[in-house]
């Protein structure tokens, strides 16, 4: 049996890193490039990958482990493997590239400094913007390749004058990042500085290194499988961990929905004052257990799209957050499409197109203006009510990806005209991936308009922190009786939830009833 020792290659400008994750078992076979455990600093977590094919005989390393390079991973059995790869040769960390050392005030271009053995990265977020001063060690940007994600801090304390990279850029070691304003001297260290750390390893290399007893730790119970997957930095996730924070239920705030130190510390907040209630902890639901669906016929796995984890994600918060109360009712828009028909004709010429939404969205600050509590929100104690005095309509958009809710502004002080337009202009961007994250913040009120497609009635889910939500079904003819006789009227489902901590069932009635005349009569529009 041949048995070779995996230790930790060459992981950057490291000392020492904290296991956070061991992603085999003893006896797993595993091939070359297959990631065997993940490691985390306050600043980088990465997977060390397996340098060859085998068979996993022992593992020498547990969770909360500190480690550093050259320290003992695991054996693993070669024998019977198609292909040996010699273990990775071992070299000291080459210094960064570009030691900065100046006087105070003079201009430095910070560039990439040894990330380890990545050729390139992706810069995923940049932490600091021009006329920033920042602090020797605080963050500059993140990056991320397909093993690891790390942020770069500053090596000096200084002005931020001008940044040289931007979210999307791929770089690698020696690249510019941007243009410090140095506030004091940081020069290179010393023979005599770095020695000690030299002998320590040294020493530790002579003999195969002891493991280390596991540290204790209050979150062993969290899954870090689950929060390793999370969109967060790695000292966020440190953070999260010694909170006892699972990442996985955290709503981002941040660029591409990443999740911050701030976020974190609001959702504990949150834990804390509503017992858990609000994201499901304490129900006592089980997972669902694995199913092997194929035992029954053929299956094909198809992953979720980034916009269906993250609306399922914010939809499962909501749902378990707010005690809905759905009120159905009906609108006469008989008058209202006739009214509508005869403007799509005037404006066809003009590329614009007149659609029963726009006239809906001004029905409905209408009745906001009626009914202010609609258009309000808790704030983070839930006990102060935040009411708004602006009306911004957020309208959900179906597109190949999944569901997106773009926001139109002040819908108040725009014309029928001017809001067919901005939703066309919405609706087209959302289709095409192009709609900004500001585009999609800041609504009082969402509309879901499922007409198109049919369906009499359905429960939309509030969109938190708004209180409440209005959906709208297929319009269709039916016969009304006017007193003395049935005659046909054009009728559209109206389906309308609400927060019932907000919203009373007396009120929602009266908002329901209150839009159906606005719609049934256009010229209540103009109050």
């Amino acid at each position: 049996m041949a048995v070779e020792k995996i230790q930790v290659p060459n992981i950057g400008d490291f000392d020492a890193v904290e296991v956070v994750e061991v992603l085999v078992s003893v006896g797993d076979v595993v091939a070359e490039e297959d990631s065997l455990i993940t490691v985390e600093s306050d600043k980088a977590s990465m997977e060390i990958p397996s340098p060859m094919a085998g068979t996993i005989s022992s593992i020498k390393v547990s969770v909360g482990d500190t480690i550093k390079q050259e320290d003992l991973i695991l054996e693993l059995d070669t024998s019977g493997a198609v292909e040996q790869v010699p273990v990775v040769e071992v070299k000291e960390p080459e210094p960064n590239a570009t030691p900065v050392a100046a006087s105070s005030g003079k201009i430095e271009t910070i560039t990439v400094p040894d990330i380890g053995d990545f050729e390139a990265v992706e810069v995923i977020e940049v932490l600091v913007a021009a006329g920033d001063v920042i602090d020797e060690e605080q963050s500059m940007i993140a990056v991320e390749s397909d093993k690891a994600s790390m942020e770069i801090p500053a090596p000096a304390a200084g002005e931020v004058k001008a940044l040289n990279v931007k979210v999307g850029d791929t770089i690698k070691q020696g690249d510019p990042i941007l243009d410090l304003a140095l506030m004091s001297v940081v020069a290179e260290p010393t023979q005599e500085e770095s020695a000690p750390a030299e002998v320590v390893e040294n020493t530790q290399s002579t003999s195969a290194p002891a493991t280390p007893k596991p540290r204790s730790s209050p979150t062993e119970n969290i899954s870090t499988s689950v929060s390793h997957q999370a969109y967060a930095s790695p000292s966020v996730r440190k953070f999260a961990r010694e909170l006892g924070v699972d990442l996985h239920k955290v709503t981002g705030t941040g660029s591409k929905n990443r999740i911050l130190k701030t976020d974190v510390k609001e959702f504990t907040k949150q834990v804390m004052s509503t017992g858990g209630a609000g994201t499901g902890a304490g129900l006592g639901i089980e997972a669902l257990p694995a199913i092997d669906f194929s035992e029954w016929g053929e299956i094909e796995t198809k992953p979720l799209t980034k916009i269906n984890k993250l609306t399922g994600q914010f939809l499962r918060r909501n749902w378990l957050s707010v005690p809905h109360v759905t009120q159905f009712d009906e609108a006469d828009i008989t008058n209202l499409n006739m009214f509508r028909k005869s403007m799509v004709d005037e404006y066809k010429d003009k590329g614009i197109k007149v659609s029963l939404l726009a006239f809906l969205m001004k029905a409905v600050v209408s009745s906001l203006r009626e009914f202010p509590r609609f258009n309000s929100s808790l704030d983070q104690s839930q006990e102060n009510l935040i009411l708004k005095k602006y009306f911004n309509i957020g309208i959900a958009v179906d597109t190949v990806d999944g569901l997106v809710v773009p926001v139109i502004k002040d819908v108040d002080k725009k014309t029928i005209i001017e809001i067919a337009e901005e939703l066309s202009e919405m609706s087209e961007k959302a289709r095409n991936k192009a709609l900004r994250p500001s585009d999609m913040k800041g609504s009082c009120f969402t509309i879901s308009s499922l007409g198109g497609l049919g369906g009499t009635a359905f429960t939309p889910i509030v969109n938190l922190p708004e209180v409440a939500i209005l959906g709208v079904s297929r319009s269709k003819m039916q016969p009304v009786w006017n007193g003395e006789e049935f005659e046909p009227r054009l009728v559209l489902p109206l389906s309308l939830s609400y927060d019932h901590r907000v919203i009373d069932g007396a009120d929602g009635a009266r908002f329901t009833t209150f839009l159906s005349k606005v719609l049934s009569d256009t010229r209540r529009l103009l109050l």
